[in-house]
């Protein structure tokens, strides 16, 4: 049992946390965090605009995901403003780098747990789209940094500690491994063993392709690039939106799909990451994020289809009757998941 103090001054944590003004406050923060960073790109004003914006981005979301996953929001959000305040006056490419890695990593940790239950695929769809949409604003914070990267590094990194970051958030939301069940533990092996795939064909592609696969893949992506403007990100498409959709989805019903949403990180940080390619062009991150959105959606309705032809009831009046009866309890999305 924790002492008197620490209940109270918990309790004075969760109630700041949980009012509409901090909430209305850090909508207010990015917004106009986001307004210099598109100053910035422009450009127009000042210089110091760039950073200022990812300072503002940075720390909101840093407040946000600590709120939300019941953390002490006064203190990361305060902490991450003065690393933030130090990182611009110092200006030392390890310490921008090191700012761009944990805006990256917050981002799309932030993504994720910012869902709620969806009890049906369009609202599933909503979740998704808010997730990405959390990491395209948290993209030009990242980038706003200026770090000095090794591209392929910085996107192996982030994506490895927001997996870490997820899945710690997610042992404590799901019961811990005991809440897995044999389900949870083939949704697990499958979302890693996507994962795996998925990275190591594109290495093995990279490295040690055969020349006429490589051309054939690269002709490919470079049709769909001058027809459609950009090509979808594998690891969005693949992994990261199917889960966050199957995962809101099954989340209404079980607290497995907890483990399920963890592998969204796959779409947060690779929106979170786009554009620190100088090859690709703003536009054409955009459009491939929202491309990677819309196959990752397909994909994922597919997947809810299958889960409810094995898991769910047959025939329409029954399947209406299960989504009236679908809403297992979390708190709003306002509120500490914790």
């Amino acid at each position: 049992m924790p002492s008197p103090l620490r209940q109270r001054a918990r309790d004075r944590y969760e109630t700041l946390a949980g009012s509409r003004v901090p909430v209305a406050g850090l909508v207010v923060v990015v917004l106009a965090g986001l307004g210099a960073l598109v100053a910035a790109m422009v450009p127009a004003g000042p210089s110091w605009l760039s950073g200022a914006g990812a300072v503002a981005v940075a720390s909101a979301y840093s407040w946000a995901l600590a709120a939300r996953t019941g953390g002490r929001p006064l203190v990361f959000g305060g902490l991450a403003l003065v690393l933030g305040i130090a990182v611009l006056l110092l200006d030392l490419d390890a310490l921008r780098t090191g700012a761009a890695v944990l805006t990256c990593v917050v981002t799309a940790v932030l993504g994720v747990v910012a869902t709620v239950p969806a009890v049906t695929f369009l609202r599933a769809a909503r979740e998704a789209a808010l997730a990405v949409l959390v990491a395209a604003i948290g993209a030009l914070a990242t980038v706003g940094f200026e770090p000095v990267i090794t591209l392929a590094r910085f996107e192996y990194a982030t994506l490895g500690l927001a997996l870490l970051g997820a899945f710690g958030v997610v042992y404590r939301l799901g019961a811990g491994l005991y809440g897995l069940g044999r389900r949870g533990v083939l949704v697990v092996l499958i979302g890693t063993a996507v994962l795996a795939l998925t990275l190591a064909y594109a290495e093995l592609l990279r490295h040690y392709g055969t020349p006429g696969l490589v051309r054939t893949f690269l002709d490919g992506v470079v049709w769909t690039r001058e027809s459609l403007g950009a090509f979808p990100r594998p690891i969005e498409s693949v992994l990261g939106v199917p889960a966050l959709v199957w995962g809101c989805h099954m989340r209404a019903r079980r607290r497995q799909g907890w483990w399920v949403c963890a592998f969204g990180v796959g779409a947060t940080a690779s929106v979170a990451q786009a554009l620190l390619n100088p090859q690709v062009s703003l536009l054409e991150s955009g459009l491939s994020a929202l491309y990677g959105l819309v196959v990752g959606l397909g994909i994922g309705f597919v997947v809810i289809r299958v889960d409810l032809a094995f898991t769910g009831p047959r025939g329409s009046r029954a399947r209406r009757a299960e989504e009236a009866a679908a809403g297992r309890p979390e708190p709003t999305r306002t509120q500490p998941l914790l």
